[in-house]
């Protein structure tokens, strides 16, 4: 009886893991047939709403894979060298708030191109892009440049030559850190939800004021920045993960394990596969390009063969 529970563990386990590998697996593939598509007009590439929806799905893509990574690595108990856990998890820290932080500036460009339609061209050019995304990236390194710092400073010199299981935990030795961290998080909540609910109301402000073809625009603008916003709120809820699973690690091993998972899909996972919804079926001109690019995969393969 014993042997029969313990072996249907380890295939709910075994099932869990291939779920996760499934979904992972599709993500990527959407996502980087996304990325493909946005190379295919020179308008997707020279517009600020179009370059963001491609760093979020670069972002994407590469928290999927190295989150994938570590929790693969994480089930089967596999050490390695810290050298390697120092570059996944600087990678995994920076890009974690690189997309909600992306999806904060698409609000603000959809409220410019809104609210702000005679300043729109001057505000969101090109070189206003890769500005922002140079700014976006500084801001997302402060966290992990405090966590860092922290710990080469007080961190014994034997720790480096070592093999770990890697986890964000490896790099948080006192408790202080994780409140320091948490405080930077709780920061960047306060802030990025400070911008959408502004835009959100001052586009609500112009949608009752608009008429006829402005008036559908608007509610269309808003709707989006509706949809950034839930996506946002899974990517900062995905923030406070860490601390709870801290404390109840604590408490109970097994109901860590569950909770664990469960945030992963839905935190993690989730908010993954929402930018494409929103910007590759949603968005009317992509959604054609992605159509015909897809059609014309398929035509080509048919001939080929």
């Amino acid at each position: 009886m014993a042997l029969n529970n313990s072996l249907t563990g380890a295939r709910k386990v075994d099932n869990r893991m291939l779920l996760v590998q499934v979904l992972v697996g599709i993500f990527l593939c959407i996502n980087i047939f996304l990325i493909a598509t946005f190379f295919t007009k020179d308008l997707f590439y020279t517009t600020m709403r179009y370059i963001l929806f491609a760093v979020t799905l670069l972002s994407d893509c590469l928290i999927l894979f190295i989150t994938n990574i570590m929790v693969i690595l994480s089930y089967f108990n596999v050490s390695i060298h810290m050298c390697l856990c120092l570059i996944l998890y600087i990678v995994l820290s920076v890009y974690t708030f690189v997309t909600p932080f992306t999806l904060t500036a698409m609000t603000l460009e959809r409220y410019v191109a809104i609210c702000m339609p005679l300043r729109h061209a001057e505000l969101c050019t090109t070189r206003g892009s890769l500005h922002l995304i140079l700014i976006i990236h500084s801001i997302s390194s402060v966290p992990c440049t405090l966590v860092l710092s922290i710990f080469f400073a007080t961190a014994d010199h034997m720790l480096y030559t070592q093999d770990r299981i890697c986890s964000v935990e490896t790099f948080l030795l006192y408790s202080w850190q994780s409140h320091l961290r948490s405080a930077v998080c709780q920061l960047f909540f306060l802030v990025m939800s400070i911008i959408i609910v502004f835009s959100y109301v001052e586009i609500m402000k112009v949608a009752k004021a608009a008429s006829g073809e402005d008036k559908k625009s608007t509610w269309k603008g808003l709707r989006t920045v509706i949809i950034h916003a839930f996506q946002l709120l899974l990517c900062l809820i995905q923030l406070w993960c860490p601390f709870i699973e801290t404390a109840l690690l604590k408490i109970d091993l097994m109901l860590y394990k569950h909770v664990r998972y469960i945030n992963y899909i839905i935190f993690i996972l989730t908010p993954r596969c929402l930018s494409p919804l929103i910007y590759g079926l949603r968005d009317e001109l992509f959604f054609q390009s992605l159509k015909n690019y897809a059609l014309r995969g398929l035509y080509n393969k048919h001939f080929s063969n």
